[in-house]
């Protein structure tokens, strides 16, 4: 498994580096927050570490930014910052897990093979075996009937990559992707050259079958057992569209077109005032104030061309705004500007591409506010939004949204960076949300694009970076995506704990953020429980009489049924041994006592929000049947 560190002390990286090698895991290491975000955006990793004072990117903004990026693997913070305040907001941006140095490198192993376990719903023993053949993820062993082989590291994660995905075929790219850190990328003979090794080795050990398997032309996979069947995939059927649905979109299409039929000639006005301003730059008496004024009508059709479906024309009138914001603008310049501005009205001449809502993602009583100075860009959005279920408000400045959001705190808002009056600024706006209305969700819509504006944003706490040319239907689809990842779940929450206070407190706090709580303090009741509730996480004390929380934790780990469900220590425990045990048994997380009611909550729901994204990636996934890749020459 891959594991990619972002961590600035060389000291701390390379004693973790070491660390995690020794279990086997590929890991990469880079100590600058930017740096982690490309890495983690053009390669796959298992996990990512973060430090949280990071050069260039903090750990919180890279955490938060790579969440709005619909990045899914588990990340852990590990950072000096160990207030309670900081816990929070590191779980707030994202985070899977939080450690706070000086750390204790066993506990800190046993936390990450605990979210590596549980981000693959797949992995739940530790020990993964082939007829005789057992490889032991915790121990780091492989034997066969008994006798322990002796592996290299890359044979070892070999192994383990092809008994982990036992009908999965492995192209040899794919197995450098999975296998080596970035940088150290090999040539595909080392691919070859370690399957053979692995192959040699598996044969001295007593294995007679190849155990890997040769596909030729699409590269390796795991040879199948005596009696054992290749998986069938069903495609799922296809649902017949109701006629009341049809209608719905017939309603939604007509109202579109008469919606562009109201505003295709103020379109077409504002191309022409383009066209004469980029004539008069042409000839040189272009006035400033003209100017000006020609910039803003070229930064609305960006964001209004885009939301009625001309991604061309919203193109185009980017292009116009950046040449119109040239100070010393070349004659070659002015005349693509005419040029632009042409291809601009022609594009308006095309006929309306109309695209329907998906009606069928409903995201009910959820309020959307939004913040945009554009009246046609507004009600756009309005008509789609109203179609995915959005109760909607808007505010063309600033001081009207302050008003809006003090009256009717919304859920998530649509904010524009850019407005017609000077002294409003979006980026000043979205500093002041942070501070004073922290729970509420911003997508950041606007016809910036630069790397520079997108670091603003991701570090004033911005869930999702918009560019106005991206179609309506795509803008609340996200916002439908982060909203639902962001509400807090209703969810059955079980705990076991012989302390009655302690269930008391946790049941009221439980139960003022709307959820439904089952609390027992006789640990014998634990089964019979468990199967009449059927809860989405349990929460368990180690210290209980008769029966303590780490058995239970195993219990559960070993039933097929509830293997997957999230399990959370709440203990006075300090003891590292304790600790490293109850991850060891499977836990999910471990909080001490005393309680610290916002971290504890901030967890809880962080991680029934987290179980909630895998497993519906695990659903869609299902079906799934993955592309290939033909290659020649595997032997």
């Amino acid at each position: 498994m891959k594991i990619l560190i972002v961590e600035d002390d060389e000291a701390t990286a390379a004693a973790l580096t070491k660390a995690l090698k020794s279990h086997n895991y590929i890991v990469t290491s880079v100590g600058e927050g930017s740096v982690g975000l490309q890495l983690a955006q053009n390669f796959e990793y298992d996990l990512v570490v973060l430090d949280v004072m990071l050069p260039k990117l903090d750990g919180f903004s890279l955490c938060r930014q790579l969440r709005s990026l619909n990045h899914q693997m588990p990340i852990l913070l590990l950072t000096a910052k160990g207030t309670s305040a900081d816990k929070v907001r590191g779980f707030n941006a994202g985070a899977d897990d939080y450690v706070v140095k000086p750390f204790n490198l066993s506990e800190l192993i046993a936390r990450i093979r605990s979210l590596l376990r549980r981000a693959n719903k797949d992995i739940v023993a530790s020990v993964l075996a082939w007829e005789k053949l057992q490889l032991d993820t915790y121990k780091s062993t492989v034997t066969y009937d008994g006798r322990q082989l002796h592996l290299t590291a890359k044979e070892y994660q070999l192994l383990e990559l092809f008994l982990r995905n036992p009908h999965r075929i492995f192209s040899r790219s794919a197995i450098l992707e999975h296998l080596w850190s970035s940088p150290e990328y090999p040539g595909e003979d080392a691919v070859k050259t370690h399957i053979k090794g692995l192959r040699q080795k598996l044969k001295a050990g007593g294995i007679t079958v190849d155990l890997i398997e040769t596909v030729y032309g699409l590269g390796y996979r795991l040879k199948y057992p005596c009696g054992d069947e290749k998986p069938t995939f069903t495609p799922s059927s296809l649902k017949s569209t109701k006629t009341s649905r049809q209608q719905a979109e017939a309603k939604v299409v007509a109202s579109l077109a008469q919606l562009w039929e109201r505003f295709k000639d103020s379109f077409v006005d504002e191309v022409s005032l383009l066209l004469q301003a980029a004539t008069a730059l042409q000839l040189s008496v272009l006035e400033t104030e003209e100017r000006q004024k020609a910039q803003q009508v070229a930064h609305k059709l960006v964001g209004g061309l885009g939301s009625f479906g001309f991604t061309e024309g919203s193109r185009l009138a980017q292009q116009i705004e950046q040449l119109l914001q040239t100070t010393d603008i070349e004659p070659l310049q002015a005349q693509q500007l005419v040029e632009t501005v042409k291809s601009l009205r022609q594009d308006l001449e095309k006929p309306l591409a109309v695209t329907t809502p998906a009606l069928s993602c409903k995201v009910q009583q959820t309020l959307l506010l939004v913040i945009y100075d554009d009246v046609a860009l507004i009600e756009r959005i309005q008509m789609e939004a109203t179609a995915w279920g959005f109760e909607v408000n808007t505010a063309t400045s600033l001081a009207v949204a302050r008003e809006a959001i003090a009256s009717n705190t919304p859920d998530v808002i649509l904010l524009d960076l850019t407005f017609i009056d000077p002294n409003e600024s979006g980026l000043a706006f979205l500093a002041e949300l942070r501070e004073q209305n922290p729970e509420i969700s911003v997508i950041v819509l606007t016809g910036k694009s630069s790397l520079t504006d997108r670091l603003d944003v991701a570090r004033l706490g911005a869930r999702a970076f918009i560019h106005k040319s991206v179609p309506c239907s795509e803008i609340l689809k996200v916002t439908h995506q982060i909203i639902t990842h962001t509400q807090p779940p209703e969810a059955k929450v079980m705990i076991v704990d012989d302390d009655p206070r302690v269930l008391s407190r946790v049941s009221a706090l439980f139960h003022s953020w709307g959820l439904y709580v089952t609390a027992i303090a006789e640990p014998q009741q634990f089964w019979q429980v468990l199967e009449s509730t059927i809860p989405d996480l349990l929460i368990l004390d180690v210290k209980m009489p008769n029966i303590n929380g780490i058995e239970l934790c195993q219990v559960v780990r070993n039933d097929p049924r509830w293997c997957q469900l999230p399990i959370m220590f709440l203990s006075a425990c300090s003891d590292i041994e304790i600790v490293q045990e109850v991850f060891t048994a499977g836990a999910d997380d471990y909080v001490q006592k005393p309680i610290v009611e916002p971290e504890l909550i901030t967890r809880v729901f962080n991680r029934l929000k987290r179980t909630k994204i895998l497993r519906e990636l695990a659903e869609s996934q299902l079906h799934a049947i993955p592309p290939k890749h033909p290659r020649d020459g595997f032997n």
